[in-house]
């Protein structure tokens, strides 16, 4: 790989922590929703129980993991749900799946998987967005889905020495230049960190922007990333298909996540009435909040 030229100091820090104390665990579904959909995230408490973890975590000990291009102690294996048979079943963790249903609606298409181990030492991640609508060098074309998710599981407890996640609030919102979604930041004093239990899942758009604090602790953190869309929100050009082979060997309750990645409502002839049209639509209801 040629050298590039990078704004990067190991011993890189934020200066300042302002620490989401939301009570998540009091929230109604309704109430989630709407946090997701404005303040652009929702923490989901007790998504994955820790003899799951644990097996995951096992699962996933001898996989062979890539390095980040800024540092050695940001670790990756890419598509992990190959390679645990455990970490595939988390696709169809119903803690999680039956949320984003309630958000998205039934046909739902699983776009992408990451296993990261944080280690001790790792600088902080700077802010960005995964969504970018014309694709780029790091996302592919995933990120130029009009409405994608990312969800979170984090796998040790997330302290604010160990890596929390940044989150900028309603910066998914801004459609002010310097919301670019190829713009990034070392950091903005309107972040939040959050902090949680193993266990916990983070659920958002991936036009907000993002981030991690540097992992100072003695331990390293372990954290699964997924994506899901709408089925009808396609990117612009075609990813990679699974592969039908590993689709096949998937638990059955995950295979119906596992659809084609290039799935679209793209249908360009529009008339202005067409048969059928409705007189109402729950997903975009303004009570949708109320439940």
């Amino acid at each position: 790989m040629a050298e590039r030229d990078l704004d990067y100091n190991p011993n890189e820090g934020i200066g300042f922590m302002n620490i989401d104390e939301t009570d998540y665990h009091s929230m109604t579904l309704g109430e989630k929703m709407r946090h997701l959909e404005v303040e652009g995230y929702v923490v989901l408490p007790d998504a994955l129980d820790a003899d799951s973890m644990e097996q995951v975590k096992e699962e996933m000990a001898d996989a062979p993991m890539e390095k980040k291009d800024y540092s050695d102690c940001q670790t990756y294996h890419r598509e992990p749900q190959w390679h645990s048979p455990s970490l595939a079943s988390v696709i169809a963790n119903p803690s999680v799946t039956e949320f984003l249903e309630n958000l998205c609606g039934d046909d739902i298409v699983f776009t992408r998987g990451l296993f990261t181990r944080t280690l001790s030492g790792s600088p902080p991640i700077s802010l960005h967005t995964d969504g970018q609508p014309f694709g780029s060098s790091i996302f592919g074309f995933e990120g130029s889905s009009p409405k994608l998710l990312r969800v979170l599981y984090y796998l040790d407890d997330l302290t604010s020495e160990r890596a929390p996640l940044r989150v900028l609030p309603r910066s998914h919102l801004s459609f002010h230049a310097e919301a670019n979604p190829y713009g990034r930041y070392k950091s903005h004093p309107g972040e939040m960190t959050i902090c949680a239990k193993a266990g916990t899942a983070v659920v958002f758009p991936v036009n907000i922007f993002h981030g991690t604090h540097p992992n100072r602790a003695d331990s390293l953190r372990t954290l699964i990333q997924f994506g899901y869309r709408p089925a009808w929100a396609g990117p612009i050009n075609p990813m990679e298909e699974w592969d039908a082979d590993l689709v096949a060997k998937a638990p059955s309750e995950v295979r119906r996540f596992l659809q084609s990645v290039n799935t679209t409502g793209v249908d360009w002839e529009q008339p202005h009435k067409p048969k059928g049209m409705k007189s109402e639509a729950h997903g975009i209801n303004p009570e949708r909040w109320d439940q």
